[in-house]
C-alpha cells in the first residue's frame, strides 16, 4: 500500500513539475512584431499596454513592438486593429566558409567583376563600363565596418555623416536603440567584406576595383559582433535609410544592400520594405544559404531584388585565378554555375538574378587590427554585385525605380539553364554540381547590358 501511495505521490509532483514548466514557459517574455490596420495613436497604444509593455513605435508604417508573454500572443493577433503579430523575427549575416587568400601579387580586374562585365584584364583601361556609381548612395545594412576600415576604403567614399547602429530586437525583448559610432567598430568583418566589392579595396596599398567604385556607401550597423540580429533592427534600419531619402537625400539615387535574412517574412520588416521603395529606395537582398529548404527572407519577398550565387568553373585553377583568370568573353553560361548552398525558390518565393557568390576575396580580419584578406563564399556575396550594378545603373537614370531596375535586370539576365558543372576546388578535387530551374531567377546578371538597357 506504502509502495502504491509513494508511486502516486511521484506521479503528483511529476506532473506539477510538468505543469510549473509549461507555466514558466507560457510566462516567457518575448518581443513581439505588431503592424496596425489604423494610426499608432495613444488609445490604440494604451489598449496595447494591456497586453504587454510597448518598447518602440514606428508610426510610419503603423509598426509597434511590444514585450509580452508569448501566451498571449494569438490574443494580440485577434485584436480588430491589428493586421499582423508575430515574435521578432531573428536575421543573420554569416558567409558559408572562409578560405585564407593568398598571392596578392598585383592585379586590378578580378575574375567576379570580370563575369558581370564591369572590368577586363585585358583592357587598357580595366574598366569596361563608362559608369562607376558617381553621386549615388548605397546603404550597407550589415555588421558595420571594421576599426581598420580607412586602410581598406578611400575615406571619401563612406558617408560617415550618415552612417548609423541600430541594436537590440528580439534579444533585448523588443527594444530597439540607436548606438553612436558603434558602426566603425565591428568585429565580425562581414559589412567590411560586403563593402568591398561595391566600392573596391585596398590591398596593402595595391587597388582592386569595385562594381560601383565611386558610390558613397552608407553603413547601417543592424546586425551585432557576432553577424546576428533580428528583424525589428533591420525594420528600424530601412526606415532610416527610407528618411534620408524622403529628406537630404532627396532626388538623389538611394540603394540598400541586404546580405542578411532569415526563415520567415516579418510584417514590421515587410512594411518597412513598402515603406522605402515607395519614397524611391530600390533594395537588393541575398536569396539566402539554404540549398533545397529555401529561400531567406527579405530576399524572397517579390520587391527587393533577390540574388543567387553563381560561381565560375574557372576557379582554383591557379593560385591567382582571382585577379589573373580571365574570363572568356563573350559570356558563356556553360562556363558558370549555381553554388549548392544557394538558396532554391519554393512556391511563393521570388528568386530574381544570379551572381558570383563563390569565393569572393576581400577585407576579413580573424584578429582586431591586423589587416587580412579572405576568400568568402554566400550569397551574402553575390548581393552587393548587383546592387554595385544598380547604383551604375541608376547614375545614368537617377529616376530609376524599383520595379523598372528589377524588370531590366531580369530581362537582360543570361538565361543560366538547369544542369551540372565540373567544379574544382582549392586541394585540385573535383565535383559535379548540379541545379535546377528554381535556383537560377532570371539567370546570370552582366553591367554592360542592364546598363544598355537603361533609359
Amino acid at each position: 500500500m506504502r509502495k502504491v501511495l509513494w508511486a502516486v505521490l511521484c506521479a503528483l509532483l511529476l506532473t506539477g513539475f510538468a505543469l510549473t514548466g509549461v507555466a514558466q514557459q507560457s510566462n516567457k517574455q518575448i518581443g513581439i512584431n505588431i503592424v496596425l490596420k489604423v494610426p499608432t495613436d495613444p488609445a490604440v497604444l494604451a489598449d496595447l499596454g494591456r497586453f504587454g509593455k510597448v518598447r518602440d513605435v514606428v508610426p510610419e508604417i503603423q509598426a509597434v513592438t511590444l514585450q509580452a508573454p508569448v501566451r498571449l500572443l494569438a490574443a494580440i493577433q485577434a485584436l480588430p486593429y491589428v493586421a499582423a503579430a508575430n515574435p521578432d523575427a531573428e536575421r543573420t549575416g554569416a558567409p558559408v566558409d572562409t578560405v585564407t587568400a593568398t598571392n596578392f601579387a598585383g592585379g586590378i580586374s578580378t575574375w567576379n567583376l570580370d563575369a558581370i562585365n564591369v572590368t577586363d584584364p585585358d583592357s587598357t583601361s580595366v574598366r569596361t563600363v563608362t559608369y562607376d556609381g558617381s553621386g549615388v548612395y548605397v546603404a550597407v545594412l550589415d555588421t558595420g565596418l571594421l576599426d581598420s576600415w580607412r586602410q581598406y576604403f578611400p575615406q571619401e567614399r563612406v558617408s560617415v555623416d550618415y552612417a548609423r547602429c541600430f541594436g537590440g530586437g528580439g534579444g533585448n525583448i523588443g527594444f530597439v536603440s540607436s548606438q553612436p559610432n558603434k558602426w566603425e567598430h565591428d568585429q565580425d568583418s562581414h559589412g567590411t567584406h560586403v563593402t568591398s566589392t561595391i566600392l573596391g579595396y585596398s590591398m596593402r596599398g595595391t587597388h582592386i576595383n569595385g562594381v560601383a567604385p565611386m558610390a558613397s556607401v552608407i553603413p547601417v550597423k543592424v546586425l551585432n559582433q557576432n553577424g546576428h540580429g533580428w528583424s525589428s533592427v533591420i525594420a528600424r534600419g530601412i526606415m532610416y535609410v527610407a528618411g534620408l531619402k524622403a529628406g537630404p537625400l532627396a532626388g538623389v539615387p538611394v540603394v540598400i544592400n541586404m546580405s542578411l535574412g532569415g526563415t520567415a517574412l516579418d510584417p514590421m520588416e515587410q512594411a518597412a520594405i513598402d515603406y522605402a521603395i515607395g519614397k524611391g529606395v530600390i533594395i537588393v537582398a541575398s536569396a539566402g544559404n539554404r540549398g533545397a529548404a529555401g529561400m531567406s527572407y527579405p530576399g524572397a519577398y517579390a520587391p527587393v531584388i533577390s540574388v543567387a550565387a553563381s560561381g565560375w568553373i574557372g576557379e582554383w585553377m591557379s593560385n591567382t585565378w582571382w585577379y589573373a583568370g580571365n574570363v572568356p568573353d563573350p559570356t558563356n553560361p556553360a562556363d558558370y554555375y549555381i553554388a549548392d548552398f544557394s538558396s532554391r525558390a519554393l512556391a511563393g518565393q521570388d528568386l530574381d538574378v544570379a551572381a558570383p557568390g563563390s569565393w569572393i576575396v576581400g577585407p576579413y580580419q580573424e584578429n582586431s587590427g591586423q589587416t587580412s584578406y579572405f576568400f568568402l563564399g554566400g550569397t551574402s556575396m553575390a548581393s552587393p554585385h548587383v546592387a554595385g550594378i544598380v547604383a551604375l545603373m541608376a547614375q545614368k537614370n537617377p529616376a530609376l525605380s524599383a520595379a523598372q531596375a528589377e524588370t531590366i535586370l531580369e530581362s537582360t539576365a543570361i538565361p543560366l539553364s538547369a544542369g551540372c558543372r565540373t567544379v574544382y576546388d582549392s586541394s585540385g578535387a573535383s565535383s559535379s554540381v548540379c541545379w535546377g530551374a528554381d535556383a537560377t531567377g532570371a539567370g546570370l546578371v552582366t553591367a554592360d547590358a542592364a546598363l544598355a538597357a537603361t533609359p
